[in-house]
């Protein structure tokens, strides 16, 4: 039996070392709204790679569920009012990485290992409101 902490730190570690290739193989940030942002008004020869690094996430989660398959949580019905809920959260979350030039990916990943003062500070951000947001729904809602 292995620690706890072996397979998350190997799954950061494939993150970070995939995120660095990108970087270095094509001078491009693993910003995950970045990546699809730029699929929505397309550049001419700059959209393979972007549709393959987003076939290999949906590969690597299938894969995953296929080699685990009863390792995660039993889903959950999906009624109107929680798809309109979701929907909402992630007009939000799509707002939100607008305003602040990039998302968590792009810069929790990419920006803080560059040493970018922008991305540090929203991280920080992104960090804070996750826990406000926990604590106001666990203990006053």
């Amino acid at each position: 039996m292995s620690s706890p902490f072996v397979l998350p730190l190997l799954g950061g570690a494939l993150i970070g070392l995939s995120a660095s290739l990108l970087l270095l193989a094509h001078g491009r940030v693993a910003g995950i709204s970045g990546v699809v942002g730029a699929l929505l008004g397309p550049v001419r020869g700059d959209v393979a790679w972007r549709i393959l690094f987003l076939g290999g996430l949906l590969t690597g989660g299938l894969l995953l569920a296929w080699l685990h398959p009863g390792g995660f949580p039993a889903p959950v019905a999906l009624d109107v009012g929680r798809a309109s809920l979701l929907g909402g959260a992630g007009l939000l979350v799509g707002f939100g990485s607008q305003l602040g030039s990039g998302c968590t990916s792009g810069h929790g990943v990419c920006g803080i290992s560059r040493g970018s003062v922008r991305s540090i500070v929203a991280t920080l951000t992104f960090m804070a409101t996750g826990v406000l947001t926990v604590f106001l729904v666990r203990h006053v809602l």
